[in-house]
């Protein structure tokens, strides 16, 4: 954290969050931080919100893997991606003057191709969707293997930290971060004695490549989502989709572990 200076600050622009905010903006110049309007000036970047809004910031300030992440809750209750609570500035002064309380997590992101349109980054998931009331119907590649023609409503890939968002309300398993890998997770599959899924999630390793080819009417283009946005792209014939070189560096207290997140969030 001592080398680390220049801080910028992602939320909301509105008058209740700048008042709730104003006692950190206050410690973070006391402890000789930087405020700078110009994320691309910042080596540290805070989200102040919830998980959406630390998602955002991410993506806001393209998943850059030179600066850190820290997630500041403006709820009363700790988050998967907020290490620490707003009106709790104590456990944020304890992390910039006691280095030896923290530590760095990494946390892999999957990077989304679509036809040649464009290149994504995603920390939590991407999921496609059929958009209307209709079968959507996907070959799944792993690399060059032809592993299962999918139908149903969709699939959902998701980073281990994701494994805890959509992927978790799929009944996909949950990940390790530790762990550099993406899951796919089946959206209401079609199983019967003419079509058949593997019917359960799966992990593949980052040296894999999935690839998803959309076998679709042209009035049934599916809908897609990185995170907690849609993807503007509609007309899709292939996605590659593989784990990204790129980490994103979060700031956490050593005694708040993904499993304690997990423990505090579902049990």
């Amino acid at each position: 954290m001592d080398v680390r200076r220049n801080i910028y600050f992602y939320h909301k622009r509105d008058s209740d969050i700048m008042e709730k905010a104003a006692p950190l903006f206050e410690i973070a110049e006391r402890y000789g931080f930087t405020i700078v309007s110009d994320y691309s000036k910042a080596n540290i970047i805070a989200s102040i919100g919830d998980d959406g809004t630390f998602l955002q910031a991410v993506r806001m300030t393209g998943f850059r893997d030179d600066c850190l992440y820290v997630g500041i809750a403006t709820g009363n209750s700790l988050s998967m991606y907020c290490d620490f609570l707003l009106n709790d500035t104590s456990k944020m002064i304890e992390a910039v003057t006691s280095s030896e309380r923290t530590e760095v997590r990494r946390y892999p992101t999957i990077e989304v191709s679509v036809d040649g349109q464009g290149t994504f980054s995603c920390l939590n998931d991407f999921s496609i969707r059929s958009s209307v009331i209709k079968t959507l119907v996907i070959d799944v590649f792993v690399d060059q293997l032809h592993l299962e023609t999918f139908r149903g409503d969709g699939l959902v890939i998701a980073t281990p930290t994701g494994s805890t968002a959509y992927n978790k309300s799929v009944n996909g398993s949950i990940v390790d971060p530790l762990l550099s890998c993406m899951q796919v997770s089946e959206v209401a599959s079609v199983n019967n004695n003419v079509y058949r899924t593997l019917g359960t999630s799966f992990i593949v390793g980052s040296e894999r490549t999935l690839t998803l080819k959309v076998i679709s009417d042209d009035n049934d283009q599916p809908t897609m989502g990185m995170d907690n946005e849609a993807l503007s792209i509609r007309s899709v014939d292939k996605i590659n989709i593989k784990i990204s070189d790129k980490k994103i560096k979060t700031l956490k207290l050593k005694d708040n572990s993904f499993w304690d997140k997990v423990k505090r969030t579902f049990l």
